[in-house]
């Protein structure tokens, strides 16, 4: 008998002997990794001859609700459940036609890049080790590409959801005019009042709540007809509050909306912050990356006036969830924020040394070494490469929307600036919400069959079929087969039923 890493289970040793968990059969442990890495390489392989997504069958999931076990399980009976329970049924982003929400499709570098950090175990909240230094140089590669003061801090999170934790709480902290850190968001002599588009993401608005300043702090502020952030409309809602006795401190800029790709005018928010005396933030999630490519640059070159920026790695870098970072202009104002450590952290040399510790930068003290799989992308793939799959994804988003143009049956629904698509199937008798019901049927089906993955949204009020390009397995052809299919689905769907 073996134990899951290949141990011996008849040693005569007693029940108190001291043993690890590494295994005797170091070579038996090797083969069943190889065989692993084998099956995953064999399953990104194959993605395209799959369907998009599968759903977990009943089965599966009332066994993966069973209580843990007592008793150990070999590796190779583990790998192998893998393989038949939970292998065939992710989210299904790593297949070509998978254009829902903003999934990006991971790579093979990035993957080795997570084991291997797996393997190394580091805690990179501090002290002296490489993971900090690779972590850092990655902080320092993402300041170039937002073109960043050198002297400006930054730090890897889980995505830009927390990224904008912490660059908000820097923001609250520096303008609330009290030591709300010490006394609350209430010992500020004026509420403060923060402002984004309609179109902002929702995670903002969690911020607000999780920083105690309130969601309804966060004003949302009309947009034009490309769905960008109306300039006129900010500028009035700033006065209005400041005439109501309230502090405006914030706004939050969008490079690339989540419902559309909208790219808010950067320049024109970053000259209202400075002469109003307010923090900007750039919520950068996924379209902040297309910086890298010439068409987009001057577009989002005002990020580099901002205060704060936050973005993810993981979406249009194709790093393997999770992985985003926040960068922070003032670093003093962002290490003021989160640095306290405790006595048995004090600073120190050798292992205790490396300061500053990158937990004085965030509210976490244990940190996976995340950097490593950001860090194996870059260097296997080079930006270059990087930047021509999110120019390849915005190429195809325009032939998807010359292609919707072309079938009378569908309908644009928002202007393509970006790499998202939306448009909706057309069915004249009938009503608005039909019609609604009719667009979240088409995706459904869609997906249930294993075709596409699209999503859906609102989009002025209507269910719009939403298709967002940050796959860099997509091919052209993908996208006519969605074309097709959509319209196949839609008069199957709209038929009348007897």
């Amino acid at each position: 008998m073996a134990d899951p890493s290949g141990e011996s289970t008849d040693r005569s040793d007693g029940p108190n002997a001291e043993r690890s968990l590494d295994p005797d059969d170091w070579e038996g442990v090797r083969r069943i990794f190889h065989e692993a890495v084998d099956l995953a390489i064999d399953h990104l392989r194959g993605q395209r001859d799959g369907p998009v997504w599968r759903a977990t069958p009943d089965a599966v999931k009332r066994q993966l609700a069973a209580p843990a076990p007592t008793a150990a399980q070999s590796l190779d009976a583990l790998v192998a459940e893998f393989r038949r329970d939970i292998l065939p049924y992710g989210t299904g982003n790593v297949h070509p036609r998978f254009f829902g929400w903003v999934h990006g499709a991971g790579n093979l570098a990035g993957a080795l890049g997570e084991m291997l950090a797996a393997v190394m175990n580091c805690n990179v909240g501090g002290r002296d080790h490489v993971a900090v230094y690779v972590e850092r140089q990655v902080v320092d590669w993402c300041k170039a590409m937002f073109a960043f003061p050198a002297t400006s801090s930054g730090l890897l999170t889980s995505g830009t959801s927390m990224g904008t934790v912490i660059a908000l709480a820097v923001a609250r902290n520096e303008k609330a005019g009290a030591d709300v850190q010490r006394n609350g968001a209430g010992a500020a002599p004026r509420p403060i009042t923060a402002y984004a588009s309609r179109e902002v993401h929702g995670a903002n608005e969690k911020a607000f709540d999780l920083l105690g300043l309130g969601a309804a702090a966060l004003r949302r502020v009309a947009v034009d007809a490309h769905f960008r952030i109306r300039i006129d409309e900010l500028a009035r809602q700033i006065a209005a509050d400041r005439a109501q006795g309230l502090a405006p401190a914030i706004v939050i800029a969008s490079a690339g909306t989540v419902n559309t790709g909208a790219i808010d005018d950067l320049e024109a928010l970053a000259s209202l912050c400075r002469a109003e005396g307010l923090w900007l933030h750039v919520d950068a999630a996924f379209g902040g990356l297309a910086v890298l490519v010439p068409e987009f640059r001057a577009r989002l070159a005002a990020i580099a006036q901002a205060d704060s920026v936050a973005f993810d790695f993981h979406k249009w870098l194709q790093v393997p969830y999770d992985a985003g970072c926040v960068l922070v202009r003032d670093e003093a104002a962002h290490r003021r924020s989160f640095s306290a450590r405790g006595e048995y952290l004090a600073e120190g040399t050798a292992l205790a040394g490396g300061d500053p510790w990158f937990c004085e930068y965030g509210p976490e003290l244990s940190r996976g070494f995340r950097a490593l799989k950001v860090w194996f992308t870059v260097k296997a793939y080079g930006m270059d490469r990087l930047a021509a799959v999110i120019a390849q994804n915005c190429r195809q988003a325009r032939h998807l929307g010359a292609a919707i143009a072309a079938v009378p049956e569908l309908e644009l629904m928002a202007p393509v600036d970006l790499n998202i698509v939306c448009f909706r199937f057309c069915a004249p008798d009938l009503s608005a919400a039909a019609q609604d019901r009719l667009a979240t049927e088409i995706v459904a089906t869609l997906q249930t069959a294993g075709i596409a993955a699209p999503s859906t949204t609102r989009i002025a009020g209507r269910t719009a079929i939403r298709v967002c390009l940050t796959n860099h397995r997509t091919r052209t052809e993908d996208l006519d087969l969605l074309v097709r299919e959509t319209v196949r689905i839609g008069h199957a769907l709209a038929a009348p039923r007897s």
